[in-house]
């Protein structure tokens, strides 16, 4: 089992959401969180003064996968997020030694 982890533009959750969905990938986790990379965030100017906001909101999407199904997924994300700027996100893959269905304690690929 894999854990993809895509951090995306929150404009393009739904886009995401339903280009898994699509791929039969249905078992997500949605996060909203911040952060920055090369977008280096921007600058506003409130009552006369500059400030440097440099943490972005993003969305991060968790799904876990079979092995067998990581490439496809990896590129079902990357074509839905993808809009060709700075900002577009990144995707994070890791290995996953087991997973568990709390309710009726299936493992593994039957847990997912």
């Amino acid at each position: 089992m894999t854990k993809i982890e895509a951090i995306v533009r929150p404009g393009k959750l739904e886009d995401v959401k339903d280009a898994l969905n699509n791929a039969g990938i249905h078992g997500m986790t949605v996060s909203q969180v911040i952060g920055c990379g090369h977008q280096k965030g921007r600058k506003e100017v409130y009552r006369g003064t500059e400030y440097s906001i440099n943490l972005l909101p993003k969305i991060k999407v968790e799904v876990i996968v079979q092995d067998s199904k990581v490439d496809g997924c990896v590129k079902v994300i990357c074509d839905a997020a993808r809009s060709g700027e700075i900002g577009d996100g990144k995707i994070f893959i890791y290995p996953v030694t087991n997973a568990i269905r709390i309710r009726t304690g299936d493992q593994g690929d039957l847990a997912i």
